[in-house]
C-alpha cells in the first residue's frame, strides 16, 4: 500500500489568528464552510479545536463515500489535525501569517492507498478530486473571514 497525499492553500485576507478560529469551530463555521461533498456532518464531542470528535460523509466521486469520524488535536500554534477513526486518514489544517493581514492555510491529506491497479488510479486521480474539494473550502473560508 503506497500513501497518497493531497495538498492544497490559499492565502487569505485575514490575519492568521481569525482563519485558525473559524476553522476550529466545528461546531459553528466549519459546517458552514462545507461543499456539497459533505453530508451527516455531526459534532458529537467538544466542537473547538482540541478534544473535537465531528462526523461526515465524504463523498468524493459519485460512487466513492468515506464514512468519517474524525479526532482533532492542535499539535502544534496554528494546526488542527483530524485523524479519522474508520480509516488512515489524517488531514492537517495549517495556518501561518503570509504579511499584513493575511494568511496562508494549507490543507494537506494522507492515507493508505489501495494496491494493484485500483491503487494506481487512486493515486493518480484522488489527489486532484479531493485537491478541488479542499480548494472549495478554502474558497468558503476566505469568503467567510474576508467578510469581517
Amino acid at each position: 500500500m503506497a500513501q497518497v497525499e493531497a495538498t492544497t492553500e490559499r492565502v487569505i485576507a485575514a490575519d492568521a489568528e481569525t482563519v485558525f478560529d473559524a476553522l476550529a469551530d466545528y461546531s459553528g463555521t466549519r459546517g458552514k464552510l462545507l461543499p456539497e461533498h459533505f453530508s451527516e456532518y455531526e459534532v458529537r464531542e467538544g466542537g473547538d479545536g482540541e478534544g473535537t470528535l465531528v462526523h461526515w460523509k465524504l463523498q468524493a466521486t459519485s460512487k466513492r463515500v468515506r464514512d468519517c469520524l474524525l479526532e482533532v488535536t492542535e499539535p502544534t500554534d496554528g494546526q488542527l489535525v483530524e485523524k479519522d477513526r474508520n480509516s488512515s486518514m489524517v488531514t492537517t489544517w495549517t495556518v501561518t501569517p503570509a504579511g499584513a493581514g493575511k494568511s496562508r492555510a494549507v490543507v494537506s491529506t494522507v492515507w493508505n492507498g489501495a494496491g494493484g491497479i485500483g491503487g494506481f488510479f487512486e493515486r493518480t486521480f484522488a489527489p486532484k478530486g479531493l485537491g478541488r474539494i479542499y480548494d472549495s473550502v478554502l474558497e468558503n473560508l476566505a469568503t467567510e473571514v474576508e467578510k469581517g
